[in-house]
Parts: structure tokens; sequence; C-alpha cells
């Protein structure tokens, strides 16, 4: 199946098949490396804003990326009465339109080496190049690399990352 983009088949991310028939919720929960993530979607009240047309890109971070986060975050970031933080943190991972490794690299060029990206939160995350690796730094300074890019869906497209991004 080709997708909007035109690029065919599928990618593997966390032990399953992501089709770009199908869109950024219904592959993730798919994934053994994103469950913390749908988890905490679910908990944000996001599925159906991820469900819906979009496009989106999305900057997913990994079951060992939410690991890293100090003791205890999570876990208060998914109670009900942190609904709030949780969706800002979870939709500073979010871009909306459709930026492919491609174009964020030709943005990073025309960017002098820096490509800024205006979140669905409103803040900004930082691309740059760190050798042949696509880095993403968000406001507090700590970067995150892509290690899976360009897992097409048919509502957006998610580049895997190894750390949690952190609003202002």
């Amino acid at each position: 199946m080709t997708n909007v983009m035109g690029n065919t088949g599928t990618k593997m991310v966390g032990g399953a098949a992501m089709y770009p028939s199908k869109d950024i919720v219904d592959n993730a929960v798919n994934s053994k490396d994103h469950t913390t993530l749908v988890a905490a979607v679910k908990a944000a009240g996001l599925v159906d804003t991820l469900k819906s047309p979009g496009p989106f890109t999305v900057f997913a971070p990994t079951n060992n990326a939410f690991s890293m986060l100090p003791a205890g975050t999570v876990d208060t970031l998914l109670k009900p009465e942190n609904k709030g933080t949780l969706t800002q943190v979870l939709t500073y991972h979010v871009v909306p339109g459709r930026v492919d490794a491609a174009a964020l690299v030709s943005q990073i060029k025309a960017g002098g080496g820096k490509a800024m990206l205006k979140t669905a939160s409103g803040g900004t995350l930082t691309a740059s190049m760190r050798g042949n690796d696509v880095l993403i730094v968000d406001a507090k300074g700590n970067g995150a690399v892509v290690t899976t890019a360009d897992v097409y869906q048919s509502n957006g497209v998610i580049h895997v990352v190894d750390k949690v991004l952190l609003p202002g």
C-alpha cells in the first residue's frame, strides 16, 4: 500500500509493523516500546485528536525514554489531577503538519544548522544535525536523538526519540 507521501511498505517499531494506512494511535498501540506513551495519550484524553486527519508529526519517546525521567515523574503525570500538565508535555512532542526526515533536514540546512519547530502546545523544539543523527532539543536544553525516522501514518509521521522532551 502506498501512503500519501508515496512511500511504500511498513517499518517495524517496538516489534510491530507500523502500517502507513493506519492512524498514529492505531499503530502506536501495537508497539511494545511505546506502552507508556500510549497510556499517557489515553490519560490526557488525546486519543481522538491523534486519530483525527491531522496531519501531525510526532516525536514519540520510548518506554526507556520515560524511564530516564526522575523516579515517580510518570506516575505523577498520569494522575487525573495532573491531566493539564500531561497534555502540555505530550502536545510538546507534536508538530502540526507532516515533517518527514528529508523535510526536516532541509529545514535544518536552510536555517544555517537549526530548524525551529512550533509544537501543538505552543512551545518550540530546535532540530539540528549531530553527525548523521537528527537531534531535537527542548526548551530546557535537553536533546533527544531520532532513533527511527519516517514511520508514516495515514494522518502524519512518527519519529521515534530516545528522550522525553520537556516544555519550558
